[in-house]
């Protein structure tokens, strides 16, 4: 991703603690908060084929992995001493939203919906454009993220990438899913029969769920 020395610097120090006690480095922000500056670490467990994307695992990280990794990156980052003014150290899981960074995250969650923010502009049939919603198609070998939005996909390089993160499908939240991955069909009840009129209620409304997230300030 298109990172200024700093972040890059950051990286580089946080993501071989991340590795070494067995978390993946899912993001990386050092920004300017209400309350000053802040660097944000979100990390998981690695993923691999046996993680399905669908489903919500109970072994994920907990406020006692953020905790803990929260007190060895302090540690390392307090000799390296990357940052020359006073900030905050926050330790995360990646949310149900969670952001896309290497390769890899793009490849495992390939069919879900995500969004995409360039850090500059590419040229579009319709113009330039910064901003992508659609679905992942995964990466190509040449790192360059696949992205359909409205029927036609886009190659975007994944070094030009600000930012990217999953859109959950909050109806599938609610039944326990993850709300990402590919989209299942839904079931048809027993002896139902699909209408082929319009439901003139135009539907119900998105149902927007609080999402945790678990934070361990250093």
């Amino acid at each position: 991703m298109s990172r200024n020395p700093q972040q890059t610097r950051l990286i580089s120090i946080v993501e071989p603690v991340c590795h070494a006690a067995g978390y993946d480095l899912v993001d990386l922000r050092f920004l300017l908060d209400q309350g000053g500056w802040v660097l944000r670490v979100a990390i998981d467990l690695p993923l691999d084929e046996n993680t399905d994307p669908t489903q919500v695992s109970e072994d994920r990280v907990d406020l006692s992995d953020c905790a803990n990794l929260s007190r060895e990156l302090s540690a390392v980052l307090d000799v390296e001493d990357p940052i020359p003014q006073a900030y905050s150290l926050e330790v995360s899981s990646p949310g149900i939203d969670r952001p896309l960074r290497t390769p890899h995250h793009y490849r495992h969650f390939a069919g879900s919906d995500a969004k995409i923010q360039l850090a500059v502009p590419v040229a579009t049939p319709t113009g330039e454009r910064k901003n992508f919603r659609g679905i992942l198609r995964g990466i190509s070998d040449d790192n360059k993220v696949a992205i359909e939005v409205d029927g036609q996909e886009f190659h975007l390089p994944i070094d030009d990438i600000d930012s990217a993160k999953l859109v959950p499908d909050w109806d599938a939240v609610m039944a326990g899913k993850s709300g990402v991955g590919p989209k299942q069909p839904k079931p048809v009840k027993p002896g139902h029969r699909p209408s082929a009129k319009k439901n003139s209620s135009g539907g119900s409304s998105p149902k927007n769920s609080p999402k945790q997230r678990m934070k361990e300030q250093g």
